[in-house]
């Protein structure tokens, strides 16, 4: 029973490939007689012409790699294409510790927890590149004894 035709308008139809349009074995018979697109169409209508599943990717292993980035791992040495400049340019490395540090200062002195001098004098020393973080600020002013006493 050649039904290449009927294979090929179901295929059309149902807006899938030839490999996968899937005739009822029993209405073998009626596919074959089924030769107009409206015939067809009313064949598949009645599920004797069906179309196979399309299996896709499985996105289980992407979304678990997904959980463990957000995680922060799989950032080793062989994950990275980048130089470390491209992946945390210098200057915003820079604008980000600055910003902490002028922030924390801010904060200190707003408390009242150093004079207006000291505060000047610290924020000139961040502009400097003096100190490497905002906890090295803390340290260096506590070493000093910078802090007024209340």
């Amino acid at each position: 029973m050649n039904l290449k035709n009927q294979k090929r308008i179901a295929a059309q139809l149902l807006k899938v490939g030839k490999s996968k349009v899937r005739f009822n074995q029993e209405r073998l018979s009626e596919i074959k007689e089924a030769i107009t697109k409206s015939d067809l169409r009313s064949l598949i209508k009645k599920s004797v012409i069906s179309a196979n599943t399309v299996s896709h990717q499985s996105k289980v292993r992407a979304r678990i790699i997904k959980i463990q980035k957000s995680k922060g791992r799989r950032k080793g040495h062989g994950s990275r294409k980048g130089t470390r400049k491209a992946r945390m340019p210098k200057k915003l490395a820079w604008m980000l510790k600055v910003r902490s540090q002028r922030n924390y200062l801010k904060d200190i002195k707003e408390k009242t927890m150093i004079s207006p001098k000291t505060f000047r004098l610290i924020y000139l020393k961040i502009k400097g590149n003096q100190f490497r973080s905002k906890r090295h600020v803390k340290t260096y002013l506590e070493e000093n004894k910078l802090f007024t006493k209340k």
